[in-house]
């Protein structure tokens, strides 16, 4: 297998399971057939940032998502897209855009657009977290 087929294949790992804060470096890698520090050199050379910063960019993208549109607090979203930690969620949404989460919110809400209600919204991003690490599949209850 060539190394663009083996970083395009962790590089779709990440992307599929983004949201899963416990998403871990050393399994993606072997993934890919590199060492831990192998593959980060590598994808960095390849996507112009570390797997880590790509990982941090696509979650802060669909946290802007949700900001935008479902109707859930600014501490569900984090934990929604990933991060454990709230601190550092909007340490780093503020470096990627520019504002907090919730002045984010405030400024890309309210032009006549309803938001989604939580519940739908988490259905949508993959269901309710029940339990550390696990995600419990509702079958089209909401609410």
């Amino acid at each position: 297998m060539d190394k663009t087929r083996q970083l395009r294949l962790a590089k779709d790992a990440m992307d599929r399971d983004w949201s899963d804060p416990e998403l871990d470096l050393d399994a993606v890698a072997a993934h890919a057939g590199y060492s831990r520090y192998h593959f980060i050199r590598a994808f960095r050379e390849a996507y112009g940032e570390t797997p880590g910063q790509y990982l941090t960019h696509r979650r802060i993208d669909r946290a802007e998502d949700l900001l935008r549109t479902a109707d859930l607090s600014v501490t569900e979203i984090c934990h929604l897209v990933g991060f454990s930690s709230l601190g550092t969620f909007s340490t780093r949404f503020k470096a990627w855009t520019g504002l907090t989460p919730s002045e984010y919110r405030t400024k890309h809400v309210g032009r006549g657009a309803a938001l989604i209600p939580g519940c739908y919204a988490m259905l949508w991003v993959g269901g309710f977290r029940s339990g550390p690490g696990r995600t419990e599949r509702n079958s089209g209850e909401a609410g």
